[in-house]
């Protein structure tokens, strides 16, 4: 029987929106397209111009936007002080990525490296704190079967 019930829980997936909370959901957004290369997926403003919600897009996966809050409990990496995770992104070319992101003034955590795990990488830091790895995979098991 549960085998049934996670069957039909999966055929329900459709996507997958990953929610970064962020101080300035504006500067977020703008660092995330001019920096690390993320196209617009537009913001959402409140009639006196504050931004309520942002989009990224990286190809067709977006990432939402959402203003820290106490009610919700949401905090961001550099105003808690550590970060609990972050975000990996698979790119074509993570060397010529590298160059793009470190040029345009992006905080390097790590150069590119191959890691034994099947993907060259490297990492940087929003300026809320959260680690963004951006990879090309080689081999299993990062790559895609």
């Amino acid at each position: 029987m549960t085998d049934i019930w996670e069957a039909n829980l999966q055929a329900d997936f459709i996507d997958i929106l990953p929610v970064l909370s962020v101080s300035d959901i504006a500067a977020e957004h703008d660092f995330l397209v001019r920096v690390l290369g993320f196209s617009s997926g537009g913001l959402e403003r409140a009639p006196n111009g504050t931004a309520v919600h942002g989009e990224v897009r990286a190809g067709e996966r977006r990432i939402w936007l959402h203003l820290t809050s106490d009610a919700a409990k949401l905090a961001t990496p550099a105003t808690l002080g550590v970060a609990s995770g972050g975000i990996v992104v698979h790119v074509k070319d993570v060397d010529a990525h590298f160059e793009a992101a470190r040029r345009a003034g992006a905080t390097i955590l790590k150069e590119p490296t191959d890691e034994p795990y099947g993907q060259r990488e490297y990492g940087v830091r929003d300026p809320d704190g959260h680690s963004w790895w951006f990879a090309t995979p080689t081999a299993a098991p990062a790559m895609a079967v």
